[in-house]
């Protein structure tokens, strides 16, 4: 009598599985100081003003406004509004330049799903002045 036992291979691999690339990290989504930071400097700069002229309107210190345009510092709306008038905008302007630097930065980052709800590069934020 034979047995019937079932036959199991067992499988030896000579080679390693190749590795799967690790996922793509999600992008970050820019913070509001590194916006408006932006869009201060890029205006000064337009204007071929120095921090210091800007700084000495505006009636805030250099140091401070030099960390406020490189994003290191969350600049209260008084600040915003007083570097924004030294360089000739109103608040609605800053508000609407930094709207639109959010705008290009996440649409080059991922395109939008068109006519899905909630799939705006911008994930339906809207402000007004």
């Amino acid at each position: 009598m034979t047995s019937q036992a079932p036959h199991h291979a067992r499988v030896i691999r000579l080679r390693p599985e190749p590795a799967r690339p690790a996922p793509a990290p999600a992008p970050r989504e820019p913070l509001w100081r590194d916006l408006v930071g932006d869009v201060l400097r890029r205006e000064r700069l337009a204007q071929e003003r120095t921090l210091k002229d800007v700084a000495d309107e505006a009636r805030i210190s250099v140091p401070y406004l030099s960390e406020v345009e490189r994003g290191r510092k969350e600049a209260s709306s008084e600040v915003l509004a007083a570097a924004a008038r030294a360089l000739g905008l109103g608040l609605g302007d800053l508000l609407s330049l930094a709207h639109g630097e959010l705008v290009r930065v996440t649409a080059r980052r991922a395109p939008a799903a068109h006519g899905v709800p909630g799939s705006a590069p911008h994930g339906g934020l809207c402000l007004a002045a």
